[in-house]
């Protein structure tokens, strides 16, 4: 017993000693203009040119390196996207700590009060999520966030504006951690290009996030500026296609003593065409469609943040979003040999009406004397008009030359109201362990009233409500050590749907109340390379779109509708992704496997009053699952050149029923069980050549693989698109002008045998020629207040930040 405590103290003396020999260095990493803090900085201590010790900084910019021999040092500071920092220390028994506080600078020249965006846009994995910072190369790619985001790795939109990450369409689109009632097909055609500061792909949400969108979410981040004074930007640019379309937008920022009013403005109109060929070869039967939109829209965003003192914030804004829009549908089908003795139908459709959206926000931020420990209250109230005034003049012309015609006008009239309440607390326990709560109200009704002429229609005048109300509460715990961390977290929630169609006719409910789980971990092999895993549960909520049994598009040949009594999709998601650091830019990749119960997904079956026609609605299937990869490179290759290529992959076991139309049976329909394996390979390749200090040009280029899903087989798409960009005035004005789809490529086609045997194409103004402008002005000396952070709302979205 004498000999272990006589080791114990032993020991005790020793650690003493080591411990009195030793030094540690620490400090904060921010950046110079904005003095953020840059969160998993990679701090290196070298003796000789060897790395003695290396930690990333936490989300606060800080670090820590301890029990380190008394010596002379190097310092080295790296982060993506900005200049490293090489400095000396010296840990002597007089001085056995250091403290090294550094501003990093970016790569692009800075300059003071002027929003300056980098050459080339960067990429940063995260513990979360992977950050796109925008640099003037995906500026250039065209006036509005939908024009730049086929160029994002992992990002797809169609030719409706339509976005899906990772070859799925559930995705949740946010704008500065907050989501809109705006459609998100339509609101990223009003955000300028100019106005993005960085895009994050949050593929794997933790339980702080609301657990919508089964792929993920799509967080666009926007400029704030931070400086006092009057400071402001410009852009506006001209799409020329078969039209010209126009776009202007203008940012101020006024920022004096304790206030700061902020305001931006933008708007987008002209008219784009589409143009569409489906042929039926059963019958040899051709339907064309010539479709115009001739659509003007305008966003603006007013607000401040009053600075009470140091400690307390309280923050206001509204924006306020409308468009008008004045759309034509030409349908010509001719037919062959058709045994109904039809020998042309020719419909003209006319679809007119204005969109309204009002958004009302009001925070309050209390930051409390030890770093990092924060409450935040916040509220939310918005309401969205949208109306419809559509008309239909269809005429029927016989094998005899005879013919009829029908004509009747439609009205839809939609209004969504959405409160919410939430509070979110953060409280860095210690240096290593962090303890983030919140909790949220969040009501939503929604309410779609239609009346037609149409003579067919099962109800000719009709009410439709959807309300959903849902109230949830998250805790995350997570813990720092030297190469290794972890997050673990939990969302409970409650949640409630009711539906009713004509007061009473026909309802719908269900009420839950369901645990979200995540899993965060990540490991750093050394200050070059780190590994994380991840483990989420998401779930996708029928839309109103997705549920109103009341016509939502309609053609002679196919009309879509809602199912009221779609289920929620719920999914088990699992990710593994690795980071290296290069010395000229980063190389990321990762693998994700999800399990899927009750996938929502289209269908299309004859309709049973008219077999020639059919009908387009949604669906549960019963369990689906997906896994993929994705591989993205940031490289440099001389000072003037750098490639940004990436490819993603992803495959999904489909199984649901299909219907299949015989003319050889009474029935005339069937339904068939089937199954495949839909596969969708991407690939992107964004390369930028400096010419000169003022001029650069970039080549993009972008290719999706055909995909073979439940319902069709769709055809491979490619192009190719080159530009250039030019600064003058100090940096200030940036002119960028972009030729895409160069050899006309991108067209969508597809062939399938339900519910008819059928091939198409749909062709749009993929082929234009972007011209931009953009144009800085004001600027003052950044002054670094304790304020509301808005240009990081993401990382406070826990419970639902709007």
């Amino acid at each position: 017993m004498k000999l272990k405590l006589f080791l114990f103290a032993l020991l005790g003396v020793i650690t003493t000693v080591q411990a009195q020999n030793s030094g540690t260095v620490s400090g904060k990493i921010t950046e110079k203009t904005s003095k953020a803090p840059v969160s998993y900085a990679t701090v290196s201590i070298k003796d000789n040119g060897k790395v003695v010790s290396a930690v990333n900084t936490d989300d606060n910019g800080e670090f820590a390196i301890k029990s380190l021999a008394l010596k002379n040092y190097t310092i080295e500071i790296q982060y993506i996207g900005f200049r490293k920092y090489i400095g000396s220390i010296i840990l002597s028994d007089n001085k056995k700590s250091a403290t090294v506080n550094v501003g990093l600078e970016e790569e692009a020249t800075q300059l003071k009060g002027v929003n300056i965006v980098a050459e080339r846009s960067t990429i940063e994995q995260k513990i979360d999520r992977k950050v796109i910072n925008v640099g003037k190369d995906l500026t250039t790619a065209g006036a509005s966030a939908s024009d730049i985001m086929n160029n994002i790795p992992s990002v797809n939109v169609d030719q409706d504006g339509k976005l899906s990450l990772r070859g799925n369409d559930n995705v949740r689109v946010l704008i500065d951690g907050r989501p809109s009632n705006i459609d998100p097909a339509q609101l990223l055609k009003q955000i300028p290009s100019t106005s993005i500061k960085k895009i994050e792909l949050i593929t794997n949400p933790s339980a702080k996030y609301n657990p919508e969108g089964m792929s993920g979410i799509i967080n666009i981040v926007l400029h704030k500026n931070a400086n006092t004074g009057f400071n402001g930007s410009y852009s506006g640019g001209i799409t020329f296609g078969e039209t010209a379309k126009y776009n202007q937008s203008l940012d101020l920022n006024y920022k004096t003593g304790k206030v700061n009013f902020f305001g931006n403005g933008g708007t987008n109109f002209g008219t784009y065409f589409n143009d569409g060929l489906i042929k039926k070869t059963d019958k040899t039967t051709i339907q064309n469609l010539d479709i115009s939109n001739e659509n003007d829209s305008y966003l603006y965003k007013i607000g401040m943040d009053y600075l009470i003192d140091d400690h307390n914030t309280l923050s206001f804004y509204s924006t306020q979003n409308k468009a008008t829009g004045l759309g034509f549908v030409n349908t010509d089908i001719d037919y062959f040999n058709s045994p109904e003795e039809i020998s042309n139908v020719y419909q003209k459709g006319r679809y007119e009406g204005p969109n309204k959206t009002g958004t009302y926000n009001l925070a309050y931020k209390h930051i409390f004397k030890k770093e990092g420990h924060t409450l935040d209250f916040e509220g939310n109230y918005s309401t969205t008009e949208e109306t419809q005034n559509a008309s239909f003049d269809t005429e029927t012309i016989k094998t005899d030359n005879t013919s009829n015609r029908n004509i009747y006008k439609d009205f839809i009239n939609d209004e969504r109201k959405l409160s919410t309440l939430n509070v979110d607390y953060v409280n860095p326990l210690n240096e290593k362990t962090t303890l983030e709560a919140g909790a949220e109200a969040r009501i939503t009704k929604t309410e779609n009233n239609y009346t037609t002429e149409n003579p067919f229609a099962e109800f000719p005048v009709s009410n439709y409500t959807y309300d959903t109300n849902i109230y949830s509460a998250y805790v995350t715990f997570g813990q720092k050590f030297k190469k290794f961390s972890y997050q673990l977290g939990a969302r409970f929630e409650s949640y409630k749907v009711e539906s009713n169609l004509n007061y009473g006719y026909k309802t719908f409910n269900d009420d839950y109340i369901t645990l979200y789980p995540s899993a965060y971990l990540t490991y750093n092999l050394n200050e070059k390379n780190t590994f994380q895993l991840s483990y989420s549960r998401r779930v996708d909520r029928p839309s109103l779109e997705q549920t109103k049994p009341i016509r939502e598009f309609s053609t002679p040949l196919v009309t879509s509708f809602g199912n009221q009594e779609l289920r929620p999709q719920f999914t088990n998601s699992v990710e593994l992704n690795y980071t290296k650091t290069l010395e000229k830019g980063s190389f990321t990749t990762g693998v994700f496997y999800r399990s899927i119960n009750d996938p929502i997904s289209r269908t299309l079956r004859p309709d049973e009053l008219n077999p020639n026609k059919q009908i387009m609605s949604f669906t549960n299937y019963d369990h689906n699952t997906s896994y993929g990869f994705e591989v993205s490179l940031n490289y440099k290759i001389t000072k003037w050149w750098d490639i940004q290529p990436s490819i993603d992959f992803s495959s999904i076991n489909q199984q649901g029923v299909v219907f299949k139309y015989d003319e050889t049976q009474i029935t005339k329909s069937s339904a068939e069980e089937r199954t495949v394996t839909v596969a969708a390979f991407n690939a992107r390749m964004n390369s930028n050549f400096k010419a000169t200090k003022r001029l650069s040009f970039l080549l993009f280029g972008f290719y999706r693989g055909h995909v073979e899903d439940v319902q069709q087989e769709r055809k491979e798409m490619y192009k190719i698109d080159i530009g250039s960009r030019y600064t003058l005035l100090d940096n200030k004005m940036n002119i960028s002008l972009r030729f895409n789809d160069v050899f006309n490529t991108m067209k969508y086609a597809f062939d399938t045998q339900y519910p008819y045997p059928q091939s198409g194409q749909f062709t749009w103004e993929s082929q234009t020629v972007y011209l931009g402008l953009t144009y800085n002005f004001g600027g003052a000396k950044i002054k670094n207040l304790q304020r509301k952070q808005r240009d990081d709302n993401t990382s406070k979205d826990g419970g639902g930040m709007f």
